[in-house]
């Protein structure tokens, strides 16, 4: 019987380091949560599935613990060659941590997906497993209550015994402390594994790229997001400057699959191409700490999720 987890973690402990992975459909809050645990945004969120393309690693520093966080991509069903290789990162990313989250949404009832990876996560046998009971701000008492019972008889079926079974609301921060709490005992004993400040180990060109995609996947057709990928093709420091006021020139291209996709991403007059350097520039300014200028263009790559070379180059 999983705890349903209200307790506080004992003080004097060694110090624990380690990885814990989030896992779960697709739009199940995984990098919203990592995001509000880190105090910062390190994944990208967006309302559309298959945002995350990349383990990103948020890191948490506390006085007896540092959790390092992997976000991976949603599992899914693939239908593409990029699907099978999300999938491929995710399979890869259970076997190396030492904790894993599987983030279930308070206001869908189980479904296909989630019984699927639920049944992939029973041929786990080692590493212990918290159900995240994820977005309770949208649901009464009542249907959280349901959900909770839902996932406890779903590990019984499939013998999975939950170390705990957690509701959390990443947007109220609503027991998102608690969830480092409990994931904080499950690490090995090591001294840190990055540095005081790290909060991520991404590479700043990838993270940029990132926030230059989530700005271009808002408010486009539903069949495009996963036509959108963001190279970020250089970053420099604009010569003679004053020290006082830097400015850092980011020229980067955003490439979907058809030439008939230019003109959504563009929008009309170049509006809403513009719209997206300006939404992603603020992001990316706090990001490093310093003035940009982005500098973005369009670019057609046929049918990249298909295309072994494509994919290659666009970092898949």
């Amino acid at each position: 019987m999983a705890r349903m987890s209200d307790r506080s973690p004992e003080s004097h402990r060694p110090h624990r380091a380690g990885f814990a992975c989030f896992v779960g459909r697709p739009n199940a809050g995984k990098s919203t949560l990592t995001n509000a645990l880190v105090g910062t945004k390190v994944a990208i969120t967006s309302n559309r599935p298959q945002t995350t393309r990349h383990t990103v690693r948020g890191i948490v520093h506390r006085p007896d613990a540092q959790l390092v966080l992997v976000d991976t991509p949603g599992l899914h069903k693939p239908r593409t060659l990029l699907g099978e290789r999300l999938n491929d990162v995710v399979r890869t990313t259970w076997a190396e941590v030492d904790v894993i989250g599987f983030c279930l949404p308070a206001d869908q009832k189980l479904g296909p997906g989630d019984k699927f990876i639920a049944k992939e996560l029973a041929g786990i046998r080692k590493t212990p497993k918290i159900a995240i009971v994820t977005k309770t701000d949208l649901v009464e008492s009542k249907q959280l209550a349901e959900q909770l019972i839902a996932i406890q008889q779903l590990g019984a079926e499939l013998g999975i015994e939950w170390a705990e079974i957690v509701p959390v609301s990443a947007v109220g921060d609503n027991q998102v402390q608690l969830l480092a709490d409990l994931i904080a005992p499950m690490l090995p004993e090591s001294p840190p594994l990055y540095p005081e400040g790290d909060l991520t180990d991404e590479p700043e060109m990838v993270m940029v790229a990132e926030l230059i995609r989530e700005a271009a996947l808002e408010g486009v057709r539903d069949e495009l997001p996963h036509s959108i990928a963001v190279v970020v093709e250089e970053m420099i420091p604009r010569e003679n400057r004053p020290a006082d006021r830097p400015l850092l020139d980011i020229h980067a291209n955003v490439y979907i699959e058809r030439p008939s996709q230019k003109g959504i991403i563009i929008g009309p007059k170049g509006s809403r191409l513009k719209e997206v350097g300006m939404k992603s520039r603020k992001h990316i300014e706090a990001l490093l700490g310093t003035p940009v200028f982005l500098d973005l263009h369009v670019k057609v790559a046929k049918d990249w999720q298909r295309d072994p070379k494509q994919l290659r180059k666009l970092g898949f």
